[in-house]
Parts: structure tokens; C-alpha cells; sequence
């Protein structure tokens, strides 16, 4: 069983760092979600990630660094346009993946010749990488295609036994991977994971339109086609309004079971709570966010998944929100997870 150690502690992040060096794996928390970290730069301790995630080959790694400066030792070019980014969002939840230098292994970036890098917003990561005076190869610290973790316990009880260290640094900030984005040839910028950060200010920030990735072809984690996935059945329900509610309770009572359902709505819903007090249903109700903050829907979405997919509950209903702002990186992992979708009308 994995040594958990309190990260709020700086001889704890020294402790790991020394794990990091030796091969091996080290959980730690970053803004965004937990990764599942090792040495980069050491074949053998990457593929324990594959191993202890179950990871196809096929999926990139992504490296974390702890000086910006840092990426010229793993990058081959570095253009006008990237140094921009690094110096308006670094540290922060942007991966860039970008022509790699020969120091950095096949294994992590599943034989391309492309690497997704980034520098993390969180001192216990930072001092990780700092201490370990390495590049921390990273994933998010669960089994593959399941709910990301965003604390020490999610980690613990899906993949506690399989490694060395988990660092607690309590509930991660965003709760959401970082965006990750790539050039073409004619530089333009692609994205090729909605994220943490909003396209919107990238497209802001270099006056260019974000175009994204519908190619077959995996870059970057998080583009398989199935992925942040509960055990349970997970449905989106579309077109929900507190007007309408009636009209999602008889759905669910004709094609579902009201007895098993985990509901998860991102807005507050008194008529919902009302109806199920005024009809005794034994269904559960939680919320990701009270006044629909797409902010307070990213930093709760994996807890209250994870949460909801620990209960005894046998099938989990989450709203829908906009694909706009935050909404965007939002609905794309719930498209991911979701077995089907309701539309209400």
C-alpha cells in the first residue's frame, strides 16, 4: 500500500523526491487533477505508469517541468507564438505539445515525435519536480479511462496498492485536465483537449481562432474515445429547466427506476427537491454548483462523480451546460463518460 504522506509538509515533498529518483511512482496533486508521476527521463519507471494504469501504449504522457526555461532542454522549436503562451499562462493548466528532443523517450510520447509539456500552478508540484531535479512524466493518478482524481483518497482506494508515495495536498483547484493545444504547419493553433484553460483567452491572447482536432489520429491524453468513465451507467439529460422538471420525472419514470438514480444537477432546482418530497422518492439529490458557476461545476465534477459512483446508487443523471467558456472542456468529459443522453422536451 501506497505511504501517504501530508504534502503541506516540505520534508514530505523531499521524501517523494528522492522516490521520484529511483524509479519510482509518486502521486502528487497539481490545480488541475492528481497525476501519477515518475522520472521522464527513465524508460522503466514510465512503463510502471502503463502498467499500474493499464494504459495503452498508444496514449502520450504528459511531462511536467518546474522552470519554464526548462523546455528547451525537451523541445526542439520554440516559436513567437508559444513563448507568448508560456509567458501568459505558465504556470498553469496549458500543455503545449510540441517537436521533441531525442532526451526524452518513445515511451512517453508513444513513439511520436511531438511531446505535450507543461508547468504546473501548484507549489507541491513544483517543489516535486524542483527537488527531483527531473521532467515528472504525469497522468492523472487513476486506473485508465476512469473518473480523474482530484484528492489523496480518490487515488488511495483506486490504485493505493500499485504505487510507492501519494502526496496530500488536499482538493485539487480546477478539477479539470489542462487544455492542450498543438501548431500545424501553417501555424495554427489546434486544440487538442478542451481543459481547465478557457480557448477563448488563447484566442485573445495571440488574435487567432482555436481550430479543433477532429482527426482519427492521437496527439495528446484525453482523445481516446471513451474516457473519464464511472462503473456505473452515467446519462446526460439535455434541455432541463426548472419549468419542465415534471416532464424529466414522468421520462425517468417510464424508461428508468427512480428507486436507483444518483441525480447530479449543475443549478438549483426547489421544484425538483419539492417533487421529490411531495412524492417520497427515494432518489438522491446533489449539486455541482447552486448558481450554475461553470468554475464551481469543473472544481466538484470528478469528486461528486466519484462520489456518486461509490454510492448505492445504481445509474447517475447529470445536466447538461453550455459548450461555451469552461463549458466546453466541462461537456466533453461528460460526453466521454455518458453511456447515453435524455432530451427533455
Amino acid at each position: 500500500m501506497a505511504l501517504v504522506l501530508n504534502a503541506f509538509n516540505e520534508d514530505n515533498i523531499i521524501l517523494a523526491s528522492k522516490y521520484i529518483r529511483d524509479g519510482k511512482l509518486v502521486a502528487f496533486p497539481t490545480e488541475t487533477v492528481y497525476g501519477l508521476g515518475a522520472n521522464a527521463l527513465n524508460r522503466i519507471a514510465v512503463a510502471k505508469i502503463f502498467e499500474v494504469k493499464n494504459r495503452p501504449n498508444f496514449d502520450p504522457l504528459i511531462v511536467h517541468i518546474a522552470n519554464k526555461e526548462d523546455i528547451y532542454n525537451y523541445v526542439e522549436e520554440i516559436n513567437e507564438d508559444v513563448l507568448r503562451l508560456i509567458n501568459e499562462f505558465w504556470p498553469g493548466p496549458l500543455t503545449l505539445v510540441l517537436k521533441k528532443k531525442n532526451i526524452i523517450p518513445d515511451i512517453v510520447t508513444s513513439g511520436l515525435d511531438t511531446v505535450a509539456i507543461r508547468m504546473p500552478a501548484n507549489l507541491i508540484a513544483l517543489k516535486l519536480i524542483k527537488y527531483s531535479n527531473l521532467p515528472i512524466a504525469a497522468p492523472s493518478a487513476n486506473p485508465f479511462n476512469y473518473i480523474s482524481p482530484t484528492t489523496a483518497k480518490a487515488v488511495l482506494e483506486s490504485i493505493g496498492d500499485k504505487i510507492d508515495v501519494i502526496l496530500d495536498g488536499g482538493k485539487t483547484q480546477f478539477g479539470l485536465e489542462s487544455t492542450i493545444i498543438t501548431f500545424d504547419e501553417n501555424n495554427q493553433v489546434i486544440l487538442l483537449r478542451p481543459g481547465a484553460l478557457e480557448i477563448e483567452k488563447i484566442e485573445k491572447l495571440l488574435n487567432k481562432k482555436v481550430i479543433i482536432y477532429n482527426k482519427p489520429n492521437i496527439l495528446a491524453p484525453g482523445q481516446t474515445q471513451h474516457h473519464y468513465k464511472p462503473h456505473k451507467e452515467l446519462i446526460i439529460i439535455k434541455n432541463l429547466t426548472t419549468t419542465n422538471t415534471p416532464l424529466l420525472i414522468k421520462k425517468i419514470e417510464k424508461e428508468l427506476n427512480l428507486n436507483k438514480l444518483y441525480f447530479l444537477l449543475t443549478f438549483k432546482n426547489d421544484y425538483l427537491e419539492n417533487f421529490k418530497e411531495m412524492y417520497k422518492l427515494d432518489f438522491v439529490i446533489d449539486y455541482l454548483s447552486q448558481n450554475n458557476d461553470y468554475y464551481e461545476i469543473a472544481s466538484n465534477l470528478f469528486e461528486k462523480l466519484y462520489i456518486a459512483d461509490k454510492s448505492d446508487k445504481e445509474v447517475i443523471l447529470v445536466n447538461e451546460v453550455l459548450k461555451e467558456s469552461l463549458g466546453l472542456a466541462i461537456m466533453n468529459r461528460l460526453e466521454k463518460a455518458a453511456t447515453k443522453t435524455i432530451s427533455i422536451r
